[in-house]
């Protein structure tokens, strides 16, 4: 690569690449010049939506090889779904081995894969691939998160001591698209979805900065999964009505809770406790991040929903449901939370700027995909334990070939 600028190519269209796409208005050096999707009108809209706000003169394209031969095209950010990640990646490998194109880098959406197996097939192939790459795991970069962290360790784990415990969640009424309400496609329901999210934000949180990740060693495991709300009859007719005949949570249910309880220790032996909640069954104005960090003498608690920006809108606004104010927005009356620059503060701008400052510079990003299978390997440990009913010692080696109940379609809550 010989220019100065980043030029971009997405594997996927939906949710989470135009969360992306939208970013790059923050992020210089970069422009998004291609989107494929399995559904060309798809990828048209995506691209068009990437001109429309200037971060590039983006165009759909036939097939991830076509994309993969632009000379337009240096990295891919693939966001596709969890069950055709495989597919998506050999078909890249297979481009870059028959010669196509000069590609630097790839970035991959969380969660890296649905189960262990898959995830080290996703390593295999990048390494294959000789590309620089790098894990999608947006809320690392929450400025939030980023800003505490570094003030509190700074102030005061300098004075105090380490902080030794840290609880993440992340909650909302469930996800937009029918596949992820499948436990065989998504590989398991809200824990795999969203609690990849929670696993590395805690250690984050947990870990000196500096020092490398693995300072700190996960050492046992203990959750606990549920479906609350919507394999109760009436909730599972609605999701059916919503989603699809194919998601029939009478009989194919996912769980639609999880918490998990992971146990560390540090370089010097102290005992740390991550706390984690996932949920598609939460209540309230929108998704909800929250985190908290807690050491000797401090602690840190940040909620996406405790906004700067409110609005009050009485009963006699009505109008159509939306998203504006807030991601997986619940209500449009009332006191309700706006999250100005959702790309922003759910740390996708950082990320992107991130990623891009580190292909640019040929420089192999410190997130990456090593990550993301560490990550599948907890998940796994956490299906396993609910399963069982009891803690369990970490041991990657047990997990190499476990599929949860849920991603079988076996579950029965």
């Amino acid at each position: 690569m010989t220019n100065k600028r980043l030029g971009i190519g997405f594997i996927g269209s939906g949710f989470i690449a135009r969360f992306h796409i939208k970013s790059f208005i923050g992020v210089r050096d970069a422009d998004v010049r291609g989107v494929w999707s399995p559904n060309r009108q798809n990828a048209d809209d995506a691209a068009a939506l990437a001109r429309s706000i200037r971060v590039g003169d983006a165009q759909g394209f036939n097939s991830i090889e076509e994309m993969v031969a632009s000379p337009d095209i240096d990295a891919l950010w693939l966001c596709g779904p969890n069950h055709r990640r495989i597919e998506n990646l050999e078909a890249i490998v297979n481009a870059l081995k028959a010669g196509k194109g000069s590609l630097v880098g790839i970035a991959i959406e969380k969660p890296l894969a649905r189960n262990v197996a898959e995830a080290r097939r996703v390593v295999e192939l990048v390494e294959e691939s000789g590309l620089l790459h790098g894990y999608l795991e947006d809320q690392l970069f929450e400025p939030a998160v980023v800003r505490g962290r570094e003030i509190l360790w700074r102030r005061a784990a300098a004075l105090t001591g380490r902080p030794y415990l840290a609880r993440c969640a992340e909650e909302h009424s469930g996800p937009h698209m029918p596949w992820f309400w499948q436990g065989e496609l998504g590989g398991g329901g809200v824990l795999n979805d969203m609690m990849c999210h929670s696993v590395e934000v805690a250690r984050l949180l947990l870990t000196d900065p500096t020092k490398p990740r693995h300072s700190i060693r996960p050492t046992k495991v203990s959750a606990t999964i549920a479906s609350l709300k919507w394999s109760r009859p009436e909730y599972a007719d609605l999701l059916q009505q919503m989603m699809g005949q194919e998601v029939d949570y009478r009989a194919r249910p996912s769980e639609d809770f999880a918490r998990a309880t992971i146990s560390y220790v540090d370089d010097a032996g102290h005992p740390l406790i991550a706390e984690l909640t996932a949920s598609w069954s939460f209540v309230g104005a929108g998704l909800r991040l929250t985190s908290e960090l807690l050491g000797p003498e401090y602690s840190l608690s940040i909620s996406s929903l405790d906004t700067s920006l409110k609005l009050f809108l009485s009963r006699r606004v009505q109008g159509q449901s939306g998203e504006d104010l807030v991601e997986k927005q619940n209500a449009e009356q009332g006191l309700m939370p706006v999250v100005a620059s959702e790309a922003t503060e759910y740390g996708y701008e950082d990320e992107n700027r991130y990623f891009v400052n580190c292909f640019l510079d040929h420089k192999q990003p410190e997130v990456n995909c090593y990550d993301g299978l560490e990550v599948t390997q907890l998940l796994m440990t956490a299906y396993k334990s609910a399963e069982e009913e009891r803690t369990i010692a970490f041991d990657p080696k047990e997990v190499e070939n476990f599929i949860p109940a849920v991603a079988r379609g076996t579950w029965k809550p």
